[in-house]
């Protein structure tokens, strides 16, 4: 067989028919997503509900990665939603300093925050280690309230409005500019998401999931690949954090270090399928159109029906699928591949 025909070969077997349908489905979805804000979703609240679909869905992504993937319970990625939203804001405040900038130095920060926090309470194992993450959160929220000369305080950090272009990172009177660079900032998550699975990382952080001491017996330095996961993440995280800054043009100290917020990135997680490279995407268009939509409908009547929505999916994902929605996909599948089957035999 010559090199030719032997190439050909490779690429028969690895392009099958399987794959040749996921790529398709997948840039599908891709051209839907570019072209819905301009021909389905053109009002305004119809683009806002689209914008925090791909904000939680990129923070679950992120999230996915140390707590999916690693199997670590983290239950405060607000701390770095909220570092990146506040060193974002505070030097676009006081030194003018562009967001674009801002956002990657909030990811740095938001970095060596992770280290601090990574480095006592990864000693910690199940709910210890959940208790323990869920604090920092509390920590950073009581200190924001109090610098009341950084941070403003309880009144939060109001973010001067200027005329609008992309250095300042302000558009006025549309939402389309938003839209696309949170569109933007997911993609570049979940493409980090996806090089770290197929990455020795990935490979890592699925034998600590499976048995911590097991991954200890083979030589891996599990401190380490947990602290350079949750930097990942936390870096991808802040960068989510800066945007949210410039969307709302405000920094709430009670919202962006708020545990409903880490409670929301994990839930569109457990909805959509823990450690599974669409499982977080597709949770948070299932628990933000609800939360959303339910709000719109029902308007402050409804306060408190979002938390109703949230405890019900949570129940029935743990009573029902423990794999949310791409557990639910993967048996329907696997019948119909049953079905066939027995219907060709």
């Amino acid at each position: 067989m010559s090199l030719r025909q032997q190439t050909l070969t490779k690429i028969a077997q690895k392009w099958d028919m399987a794959t040749i349908t996921r790529w398709g489905v997948f840039a599908l979805v891709v051209a839907g997503a570019l072209v819905a804000p301009l021909t389905i979703f053109k009002a305004p609240f119809h683009q806002h509900i689209l914008i925090m679909v791909l904000t939680y869905g990129a923070m679950a992504t992120a999230w996915n990665i140390i707590g999916g993937l690693g199997g670590q319970p983290a239950f405060g990625h607000t701390v770095f939603y909220g570092v990146g939203a506040y060193i974002t804001g505070l030097l676009f405040v006081n030194w003018q300093i562009t967001p674009w900038i801002g956002m990657i130095a909030g990811g740095i920060v938001a970095v060596l925050v992770s280290i601090v926090i990574g480095l006592p309470t990864f000693r910690l194992r199940g709910h210890y280690f959940a208790i323990a993450t869920m604090g920092t959160g509390q920590i950073l929220l009581q200190v924001a309230l109090s610098a009341k000369t950084i941070t403003g305080g309880p009144l939060g950090l109001p973010i001067k409005v200027l005329p609008q272009g992309l250095y300042v990172f302000q558009f006025h009177g549309t939402k389309l500019p938003y839209y696309y660079i949170i569109l933007g900032l997911f993609g570049l998550t979940f493409l980090v998401q996806y090089l770290v699975q197929q990455s020795r990382l990935g490979y890592y952080l699925r034998a600590l999931k499976e048995s911590h001491e097991a991954a200890q017996s083979l030589g891996i330095n599990t401190t380490y690949q947990k602290l350079l996961a949750l930097g990942i993440s936390a870096f991808l995280t802040a960068l989510i954090g800066g945007f949210t800054c410039q969307y709302l043009l405000f920094v709430d100290p009670v919202h962006v270090f708020a545990m409903s917020v880490s409670a929301k990135i994990m839930l569109c997680t457990i909805l959509g399928g823990v450690g599974s490279i669409y499982g977080p995407i597709l949770g948070a268009v299932l628990l933000l159109t609800l939360s959303e939509g339910t709000r719109a409908w029902l308007g402050g009547q409804g306060r408190g029906v979002d938390l109703f929505i949230y405890g019900s999916l949570i129940l029935a994902v743990v009573v029902l699928e423990p794999f949310g929605i791409v557990g639910i996909y993967r048996k329907l599948r696997s019948r119909l591949v049953r079905r066939s089957k027995s219907e060709t035999a």
